[in-house]
């Protein structure tokens, strides 16, 4: 049964094994063990057709490992490949993340931004500072900070006579490079954690064509202090083209090199009709002063002083604490549309909430899934290399083997629905809505990468009852092998 730690309980199991001197797997006491069968560990042969798949895409069995296990493990594995070979998981590490969050902080829990002032309103004008003190929560979107800074004007506060004072420092991180991944330092994918994150420090663009005036309206949320946009961008000359479609985002010709100015010196078709663009900030460091300035001012706020980052002085008056929305819908929209910053912010707060001191940072962060994978999943199953809990990344790595352990342990426990529902559904929704699988055959949270092809969850079987299933692909070739993992899912679907 999961064990939802609050903030004393999860303290206090810290206390007593990530604080004291790290045991040894032999020294861990894990939780007994559920009456299951895993993986075998003689090497089954591939379904042929997916072996035949494999094969005309040009990559060896030996790049893929795959387990198919009863999740109650009444039965022997119907699937058993490479079951222990550590793999690069992509996406699917997220699994780990998020159901180590569901368990150890409950599906109810909730991120708390307290704000804070430093003096005393008098006609509708705060005489200092106001501050904003991150702690973490993934969900501060543009609705939601616009929410929060209703709430301050519910103060009473109008005109801020200082400055609005952003406190990060919960998280202690190094600067991050958004180009050091993959050299796409404008895909939202590469945005880093932030105590206090602010719409995913991304912005979005929305092109919304208009035939009359023959041009695309050009709207960028959220509003962003200092950053001016074309209110406009020409449209294409034949309405009819909807081939640009494919590609309409080249079609535009963007120009961010300019980081508070950016062009568009294309043209938008008008087939597409309506898109949008999300983009990270190309100045993430300054992205959420600029959203917080630009969306105060759009309440009609006065700021007579500057947004900056700084420490919450210990003097600061409380005087609220603005709430987000349940860690259940946090970990929903992190695997439904596999939001990598999302899992990221997951894995940090869980050591926040562990560590007790205010901060944390990756070690701290990894250490507390460590120990809670022993003592959860067990020590027959060698933790994952979690990394940054996204799997981003080219040194995580889990067996198909551990992830299949912890897909049987999340269906026996009472977490099983909440988990469960943030998978994508095939051909439904999520990653999973433009694969070629019979709706709502299955729940896999999805992996993707250069190299990295995965897919992990559940899979209905011919009478209803649920398999699981892990399959990773590791391979140069690893985008050709989408086609032999479908073929692995309808497969599981019709064993006995």
């Amino acid at each position: 049964m999961a064990t939802a730690l609050t903030r004393p309980v999860i303290g206090a199991w810290l206390a007593a094994s990530l604080l004291t001197p790290t045991a040894s797997p032999a020294q861990d006491t894990p939780r007994a063990p559920l009456a299951v069968t895993g993986p075998a560990s003689t090497d089954e042969a591939l379904p042929p057709g997916v072996q035949a798949l494999l094969t005309r895409a040009g990559i060896p069995s030996g790049a893929l490992a795959a387990v198919v296990l009863d999740p109650n493990g009444l039965r022997a594995p119907w699937l058993s490949w490479r079951a222990q070979a550590p793999m690069n998981p992509a996406s699917t590490l997220k699994l780990v993340t998020t159901f180590a969050a569901l368990d150890l902080l409950g599906p109810a829990y909730t991120w708390k931004t307290p704000v804070y002032t430093d003096g005393v309103v008098r006609d509708s004008v705060l005489q200092g500072n106001l501050y904003l003190k991150g702690q973490g929560d993934p969900m501060l979107v543009t609705e939601r900070l616009w929410l929060l800074l209703r709430r301050v004007q519910g103060l009473g506060i109008r005109r801020i006579a200082g400055d609005i004072v952003l406190d990060h420092t919960a998280f202690e991180l190094p600067t991050p490079d958004p180009a050091a991944f993959d050299g796409e330092p404008l895909r939202p994918y590469n945005a880093a954690p932030d105590a206090l994150l602010v719409n995913y420090r991304s912005q979005i663009f929305t092109f919304t064509p208009d035939a009359a005036a023959g041009v695309a309206w050009v709207s960028m949320e959220p509003p962003l202090e200092g950053v001016t946009v074309p209110a406009t961008v020409p449209l294409s000359s034949d309405p009819s083209d909807t081939a640009a479609c494919g590609d309409w985002r080249g079609a535009l010709q963007a120009d961010f090199a300019d980081t508070l100015h950016p062009r568009f010196n294309g043209r938008y078709p008008l087939g597409c009709g309506e898109r949008v663009w999300p983009l990270a900030h190309p100045d993430p460091a300054r992205q959420a002063a600029r959203a917080v300035a630009g969306l105060w001012r759009s309440l009609g706020g006065q700021l007579d002083g500057q947004v900056r980052d700084a420490v919450t002085p210990a003097g600061a008056v409380w005087r609220f604490s603005f709430e987000s929305p349940p860690l259940s819908a946090a970990v929903h929209d992190t695997n439904k549309f596999s939001n990598n910053v999302m899992a990221q912010q997951l894995l940090l707060t869980l050591g926040l909430e562990a560590g007790g001191t205010g901060h944390t940072d990756w070690r701290q962060a990894q250490e507390v899934v460590r120990h809670w994978w022993m003592q959860r999943i067990g020590a027959a199953w060698p933790a994952p290399d979690l990394g940054n809990g996204s799997g981003l990344s080219r040194d995580s790595h889990i067996s198909a083997g551990a992830m299949a352990r912890l897909l049987q342990v999340v269906w026996q426990s009472g977490l099983m629905p909440d988990l469960i529902a943030s998978l994508p559904s095939a051909g439904q929704d999520g990653t999973l809505k433009k694969r070629d699988l019979d709706p709502g055959l299955a729940h896999l949270k999805t992996g993707s990468l250069k190299d990295v092809q995965a897919l992990a969850g559940y899979v209905r079987g011919p009478n209803g009852q649920r398999r699981v299933l892990v399959v990773i692909v590791n391979h140069p070739k690893a985008a050709a092998a989408r086609p032999a993992l479908d073929a692995l899912v309808n497969w599981v679907s019709r064993q006995p």
